[in-house]
């Protein structure tokens, strides 16, 4: 008897534990302290996550809403990461419960709108990637990535994403790091669509805020960095492979985004090296940023490309975390001979061979994207 009543206690405790989680289709956001899972960024030695400050309160933001009760842990910087400015966490339920149980952390709620600046982590449970049917989650249509598709994959890169983000009118606004917030690495298809799904991951944002401050350093105003794609669903990436995208994007995977600078807030890349242009040169001063963070912290190592062509923000530079070393560049023009073919034939064959070569030039670099 007294082994049925233990059982059927155990039982009930189960159940009530599991009510009292946070629901994954409310897509709320938990403040908390620690490394949430593999997706999580790392920290440098002197931004190790400080123990939890009770009875304090933290400020919003002027343009966010958001009380709370405690302050979380926060860090010299106010986040976390190399940078020490990542102030998201995108974990799996499983994870956040389990991390939760950990001994000395602590978990509160958080706005809606956003964690405020000083939280050291905004935790997002995200839906497994499980609960995707063919191509839609919840009615918003992402479409099949390349493991999906039985296609060979080039690494373990390239695998299915873990989980997805989902974001909402209420917490597109939420911030992932310093510079970002969720809404800039939303896919640019399907606006009228809510919820919408996300796959991000943390060392990306790390890497650019790494980029932002590398610039800074060097005299460059970066704070002005916009992210012209983010998150790509594959149905998007494909409807614009004609555009230049590739058919394997690391924007599919969550670890890539075209940015640009923007000084002068006119949604357009800015003249960073003062010559009176925007060109080639400016975009290539966000690589020369890249080569310094990567030498640093090699962790973050991925590709690069340079994209000089002008279009509705000008040139812009693609940064990733793939975990190894690519470049590539795209755009720029380049002279070419001014011999003169007297022969007919050969006249009559050099267009042809112009445009494979052209052909050549340009699937080339996207394959790389």
């Amino acid at each position: 008897m007294n082994v049925s009543r233990l059982a059927f206690s155990s039982y009930l405790l189960l159940a009530v534990s599991a009510i009292a989680l946070p629901s994954i289709a409310d897509a709320q956001l938990y403040a908390r302290t620690g490394r949430a899972s593999s997706n999580a960024v790392a920290n440098r030695a002197d931004s190790i996550l400080a123990a939890p400050v009770s009875g304090g309160s933290a400020e919003a933001d002027s343009d966010e809403v958001a009380t709370k009760k405690e302050t979380p842990a926060v860090t010299s910087e106010k986040g976390a990461g190399l940078s020490g400015k990542v102030f998201a966490r995108f974990v799996m339920p499983e994870d956040w419960i389990s991390l939760a149980s950990l001994p000395g952390s602590e978990v509160s709620t958080a706005a809606l709108h956003g964690a405020p600046a000083t939280t050291a982590s905004t935790v997002f449970t995200m839906r497994s990637f499980g609960q995707k049917v063919r191509a839609w989650l919840n009615g918003y249509r992402l479409g099949y990535w390349p493991a999906e598709k039985g296609r060979r994959l080039r690494s373990e890169a390239y695998r299915n994403p873990d989980g997805f983000i989902e974001v909402t009118p209420d917490n597109e606004d939420a911030r992932v790091s310093e510079h970002f917030r969720l809404r800039d690495f939303v896919s640019h298809d399907q606006k009228e669509v809510w919820p919408k799904y996300v796959v991000l991951r943390e060392p990306l944002l790390d890497k650019l805020e790494l980029v932002i401050e590398d610039l800074n350093d060097h005299g460059v105003n970066a704070e002005g960095m916009r992210i012209r794609s983010g998150f790509r669903t594959p149905a998007h990436n494909f409807a614009v492979r004609g555009e230049g995208s590739a058919r394997d994007s690391r924007h599919q995977f969550g670890d890539a985004a075209d940015v640009f600078i923007d000084q002068e807030g006119n949604g357009k890349m800015s003249d960073l090296n003062g010559d009176g242009k925007v060109n080639f040169a400016d975009v290539k001063m966000i690589l020369d940023a890249v080569e310094r963070v990567e030498a640093r912290y090699p962790e973050l190592v991925g590709g690069t490309g340079l994209y000089a062509y002008s279009g509705r923000s000008g040139p812009f530079a693609h940064i990733d975390v793939r975990g190894t070393r690519a470049r590539w560049v795209r755009g720029v023009y380049k002279g070419r001979s001014r011999r003169v073919v007297k022969s007919r034939k050969a006249t009559a064959a050099k267009p042809a061979a112009a445009k494979s070569a052209s052909t050549a030039r340009a699937k080339a670099p996207a394959a790389q994207e």
